[in-house]
């Protein structure tokens, strides 16, 4: 029984279509180099577990699993959430329109600065690797501010927004200041892609 294969998704702009907030060398190495590892190490650690046949051998895989799968999802949701930013006349990043995605995050957190402050805050505090997320809590019908650490995927809430806050998201350009990047990445937000993730969510 053959395996399915991940594969690397394209990018939906060019390499330094996000610029200047996140320059061609950071997106081509992330893009090309980081997640094309995910996506390999994910194909070959699944023929693995195909070919595995007992439940130990599995049971060693499944972190391995977990790590480079998630890798895969994470990044796969993460240049989607990204677009060209309006600023620089290239886009639609950083604009948040009138629609139901503008109303749940005043509901939820008062105003959009007001969650990007949240937001960042949060993120900022990972320890180490990890993702900071808003996301839809189906529960109460409202948005909140969540993190993961290394790639695990997020699965308590529907992901609306997710920022990469591993160091080879920002290293190379924002050094250790993880703030300034967090600030930054905010004018290339995809909130129409964020608003489809919310309107197609299983909210009601």
């Amino acid at each position: 029984m053959s395996v399915p294969q991940a594969t690397l998704p394209d990018l939906p702009y060019a390499y330094d279509a996000l610029e200047p907030f996140i320059s061609r060398q950071i997106m081509e190495l992330h893009h090309k180099k980081h997640h094309q590892t995910y996506v390999n190490s994910l194909n070959a650690i699944e023929a693995s577990f195909a070919k595995a046949t007992t439940p130990k051998e599995r049971i060693a895989l499944q972190a391995a699993l977990k790590f480079n799968g998630g890798g895969h999802i994470n990044h796969s949701l993460f240049w989607k959430n990204l677009a060209p930013a309006a600023s620089e006349n290239k886009g639609n990043g950083g604009v948040l329109q009138d629609g139901p995605l503008k109303d749940a995050i005043i509901q939820s957190f008062g105003s959009l600065d007001n969650l990007k402050k949240e937001f960042n805050t949060a993120t900022a505090g990972i320890q180490g690797s990890g993702w900071g997320w808003l996301g839809l809590n189906t529960a109460t019908k409202r948005l909140e501010i969540t993190t993961t650490p290394n790639q695990d995927p997020l699965l308590t809430h529907v992901p609306i927004i997710g920022v990469d806050i591993w160091e080879h998201a920002f290293y190379l350009q924002y050094l250790n200041v993880k703030v300034d990047y967090l600030n930054a990445i905010w004018s290339v937000i995809n909130f129409e892609e964020a608003e489809k993730r919310f309107t197609e969510s299983p909210k009601l």
